[in-house]
């Protein structure tokens, strides 16, 4: 079951993330195989805290030529995307009591993801919908170094949205099985 979890996972990556360029700075590190995916196999937010705590101190104990980040995929728990909110909160607090806010953040993504002010059904969302609930633990330095060297950053997220409006419903398909299939 990991395997077919960790599959699911890396076709998301490559077919929608990268082969989307949702994410322009995603395709270096999944081909230099830096980026690590991690299977949370357990049900409770408490399990769940203290697994990304681990994977932070991990992350933080290994240089970024070895892992530049780590993506923990949850299968088995915050199937709601409001109970999957509601954690985001306690993973920050966690960032902030261990003096980790400006060294890591998390970015989420989730089957049901919906940004804030938008509609359940708004292509728009589709820039953060993934097979499985994910929190992708992210090197703040590593981060702003690649936006330094991309033109425009700040059109990344507009960019994203016209793509994800772009698609046919046959591409949709495609790419989202877990949602339109």
């Amino acid at each position: 079951m990991s395997q077919q979890i960790l599959e699911n996972v890396n076709t998301w990556l490559n077919d929608v993330v990268i082969g989307l360029n949702l994410c322009p700075f995603a395709a270096k590190p999944q081909r230099q195989k830096q980026i690590h995916l991690d299977v949370f196999s357990g049900n409770k937010d408490v399990d769940l805290l203290e697994y990304v705590q681990n994977a932070l101190l991990d992350l933080e104990g290994l240089p970024s030529d070895k892992r530049e980040t780590t993506v923990i995929i949850i299968p088995n728990h915050l199937q709601s995307f409001e109970d999957y909110n509601d954690f985001l909160d306690y993973a920050d607090k966690l960032l902030e009591q261990e003096g980790w806010q400006g060294i890591f953040q998390i970015a989420s993504f989730h089957p049901d993801y919906q940004f804030g002010g938008t509609q359940k059904q708004d292509a728009e969302n589709l820039t953060n919908r993934s097979p499985y609930p994910l929190l992708h633990l992210i090197r703040e330095d590593s981060l702003e170094e690649a936006l330094a060297r991309y033109p425009e950053p700040e059109n990344i997220p507009h960019t994203n949205i016209q793509r994800m409006q772009d698609l046919t419903e046959q591409e949709k398909t495609k790419l989202f099985p877990y949602l339109f299939g």
